[in-house]
């Protein structure tokens, strides 16, 4: 009988360095030889990319050595040793604060406790009117609350909640007391905000499982970068500020830290990511000098709120200006991480999947990723500032001011300062950096014999066709 034909076995070693690392079944009988195979799987492997060649790893070193070892001076030279003492003001954040927590809740007559201090006008059409109106005829609440911490620890004042208030009180609420050890003993004492940091530490315990379940190693390096770059916000950027240093100088030294430690501990010390890293440095100068120029330009004093002015009451010192620069700077610089990143990765995973594409091969497939990544970024950092200034563009919008108005108003120019120039450092950030991954990964690999010119005749005639 007829015999069923049979497949000629595979070469020894095919399957270890063909199939198994590419699972390309119709290449598999193409290898002529253990040797070529061998080959093949180096030069279309899907592993991490090779590294590049030592001539390139110490032009790299050459750059980013010096840069390091400067912000380490700087930050040497510039450290504060901690936020320089004052006089508390009692005003605003400035006051010192106690916990507390409502022991008992009780409904009173709002006219009996003598709430309102204004008189009712009987004209409920106005706001005022409304508001005093109620605050005669409503029902107010009566809260005993304790106080939990310091000197007075167990003493216990009363806070009259009246019905239109945005802070309500319930029974057992814990809650913040502001001390004031000038006024008259029954005053001493003041709710001023509700204790949140369970919610707060929850939330944040879930973020931090959300990160490690999905970015496993990295994502628990990418936590501990995080925590890292908090330190360097709160232990030298904000006292140094403080102490009368100068805004840009320290947003851009503490800044060029954050960008060193995050990005090699969540990357790795490679070539890849130094090229990220000269990425973001180019884009963050491009920043400091758009940023200079249009808020001195645009006399933007960075004095317009309450918080900036009590900053400026307390350390006259300090300039304001070159403290919205350096918050520019600083909150240009998350967004810029991801973009310098993702365009080094995308030419490195091009350059990996066909090695033959050149460097203007390369710039041009990764610069196609990088103009969609653009788009949604810009739009991203745009609604961001939009939904933070939201209750300020909603009144101007109650005033039926113009879009003109609106805009030259020193708030809102300050927001569209910080957006543009945040965005347009980060639309440079793509060619620059997406330039300077392509020319580094299409340079000359170290020395091995399957990936040199000299290794290219041992393949066979089909070998041969995939060079175009």
């Amino acid at each position: 009988m007829p015999q069923p034909p049979i497949s000629p076995p595979e070469p020894p070693g095919h399957t270890d360095h063909g199939h198994t690392h590419h699972g390309h079944a119709d290449e598999s009988a193409h290898a002529p030889s253990p040797r070529s195979a061998h080959g093949h799987s180096h030069s279309h492997g899907h592993g991490p990319a090779a590294p590049v060649s030592l001539h390139l790893r110490k032009v790299i070193a050459a750059v980013l050595i010096p840069f390091a070892a400067a912000v380490f001076v700087g930050m040497v030279v510039l450290w504060p040793g901690g936020a320089p003492a004052h006089e508390r003001t009692g005003v605003g954040f400035d006051r010192q604060t106690q916990q507390g927590k409502v022991v008992s809740l009780a409904s009173v007559d709002c006219k009996s406790v003598n709430a309102s201090q204004v008189p009712p006008t009987g004209d409920t059409s106005t706001p005022s009117g409304r508001e005093a109106t109620a605050e005669q005829t409503g029902a107010c609440k009566k809260a005993t609350v304790e106080v939990g911490t310091g000197p007075d620890k167990g003493r216990t004042f009363v806070e009259i909640v009246q019905p239109g208030a945005p802070r309500q009180l319930s029974n057992g609420q814990e809650v913040v007391v502001a001390y004031a050890p000038d006024a008259p003993r029954d005053l001493q004492y003041s709710v001023i905000d509700l204790n949140r940091k369970l919610p707060l530490a929850l939330l944040a315990g879930i973020f931090a499982i959300a990160v490690v379940v999905v970015g496993r190693m990295r994502g628990v390096f990418a936590l501990v970068a995080l925590v890292v770059s908090f330190g360097v916000l709160t232990l030298f950027i904000l006292p140094a500020i403080l102490q009368g240093s100068n805004p840009l100088v320290v947003a851009v030294i503490g800044a060029s830290a954050i960008m060193l430690i995050a990005l090699y501990m969540c990357h790795g010390l490679t070539a890849r990511t130094s090229v990220a890293v000269l990425g973001t440095l180019a884009s963050l100068v491009l920043i400091g000098l758009l940023g200079s120029l249009f808020i001195g330009w645009g006399f933007l004093s960075g004095n317009t709120d309450d918080n900036t002015g009590l900053i400026h009451g307390l350390y006259p010192d300090i300039d304001l200006s070159g403290l919205l620069l350096a918050g520019v700077i600083i909150g240009s610089l998350g967004v810029l991480d991801d973009v310098t990143v993702t365009q080094t990765s995308a030419v490195w995973e091009l350059h990996q999947a066909d090695p033959t594409m050149g460097s203007r091969a390369l710039y041009r497939a990764a610069i196609r990723i990088g103009r969609d990544h653009i788009a949604s970024v810009v739009n991203t950092l745009v609604l961001a500032y939009a939904g933070a200034a939201l209750p300020l563009l909603l009144l101007f919008s109650i005033a039926n001011s113009s879009m003109g108005a609106v805009a030259n108003s020193e708030l809102v120019a300050e927001e569209i300062v910080r957006t543009l120039v945040g965005s347009i450092g980060l639309v440079a950030s793509v060619p620059v950096t997406t330039a300077l991954a392509a020319l580094v990964v299409s340079a000359d690999r170290p020395g091995d014999p399957s990936t040199t010119p000299a290794a290219k005749p041992s393949r066979g005639g089909r070998g041969r066709r995939r060079k175009r």
